[in-house]
C-alpha cells in the first residue's frame, strides 16, 4: 500500500534516514531493532528453543536494545534483565517492558525501576539466559569477563561488542554468536528500501516495510546458517565468506579482476 508522498524534492535518494516529509521511509527508526529481534528468534529456532520458554537479557536499552527487547517480549520471550550506561535491572519472572519503557521516558534510565532488582550493567552480560543481546557499545565481552558469560546464544545488536579473543573462547564453549554483520543489518536494509522508494516516487506503509524487512532478514539468516552447517564453521565465518564471495563475483562480472 502506498502512503502519501512527501513534498517534492530533487534529492530524495541522496541520503537515507530522512524525515518522512523529506522522502524518508516508514519503519526506518525501528528497523535495526526489528532486524535484531527477527534474527534472534531464528537463532532460537535453530537451537530448538521455543521462544515462549526462552529467557533473554539485553545490554543496552536505547535505540536498538529497547525495540529488540519489546519485539522479543511480543514473541513470548521472557526478558529478565536489561541495562543502560547507568546500571541494570532484573526480574526473574520477566520485566514489564512497557512499564520499564515508561520509566525510562520519565527518568532517562532503567535505574530506579520499582518492579525489579537493581544490578550493575556488567551483571546483565553474565545472566544465565538462553539469549543475550549486547546492544550498546563495542568491546563489552572481553577476555576479562567471557568466562562468566552464561548465555546459550549471543546476538550482536551493537557493532563489535565481542572481542576476537572472547569470541574464540565462546566458540570453544559451544556458545553461538550471531555476528553484527548479519544481526544488526536491518537499518541498512531499510535505508536501501528508502532509496528504492525515492527512485520510484512510491512510498510504502509501515506494514509493507516491516514485512519486506522480515523477508530479507530471514533469507539472509538462512543463507548464513546453511553455509555454516555445510562448511562446519561458525556463523561469523560463514557470513564473511558469503559477503566476500558476492563482492568477488560482482568484480569478475564487471571485468575488473585486475
Amino acid at each position: 500500500m502506498m502512503d502519501a508522498a512527501p513534498a517534492t524534492s530533487a534529492g530524495w535518494g541522496t541520503v537515507t534516514g530522512k524525515p518522512l516529509s523529506l522522502g524518508g521511509s516508514q519503519g526506518r527508526a525501528a528497523a535495526t531493532s526489528l532486524g535484531v529481534a527477527s534474527v534472534a528468534l531464528l537463532a532460537l529456532e535453530r537451537s530448538g528453543i521455543d521462544p515462549r520458554e526462552a529467557t533473554a537479557a539485553v545490554h543496552g536499552f536505547g535505540k536498538v536494545g529497547r525495540g529488540a527487547a519489546l519485539e522479543l517480549a511480543r514473541a513470548g520471550v521472557r526478558v529478565v534483565a536489561v541495562a543502560d550506561v547507568r546500571g541494570g535491572v532484573r526480574a526473574g519472572d520477566g520485566l514489564d517492558l512497557a512499564a520499564l519503557a515508561a520509566h525510562v521516558d520519565g527518568t532517562g534510565s532503567v535505574v530506579g525501576f520499582a518492579d525489579a532488582d537493581a544490578i550493575t550493567s556488567a551483571d546483565v552480560l553474565t545472566e544465565a539466559v538462553d539469549l543475550l543481546i549486547p546492544a550498546a557499545v563495542e568491546g563489552v565481552i572481553t577476555h576479562e569477563n567471557v568466562d562468566r558469560v552464561r548465555a546459550r546464544i549471543i546476538v550482536e545488536g551493537a557493532n563489535g561488542p565481542i572481542t576476537s579473543t572472547a569470541e574464540t573462547a565462546l566458540r570453544h564453549r559451544g556458545i553461538d554468536v550471531v555476528p553484527d554483520l548479519l544481526a544488526n543489518g536491518g537499518g541498512v536494509v531499510v535505508s536501501y528500501f528508502e532509496w528504492v522508494q525515492a527512485r520510484q516516487g512510491w512510498w510504502w506503509d509501515a506494514a509493507d516495510v516491516e514485512q519486506r524487512l522480515a523477508q530479507r532478514m530471514r533469507a539472509s539468516w538462512q543463507l548464513v546458517a546453511q553455509r555454516a552447517s555445510a562448511d562446519g564453521v561458525d556463523l561469523r565465518t560463514a557470513a564473511t565468506a558469503l559477503a566476500v564471495e558476492r563482492v568477488a563475483e560482482a568484480v569478475r562480472a564487471r571485468g575488473s579482476e585486475g
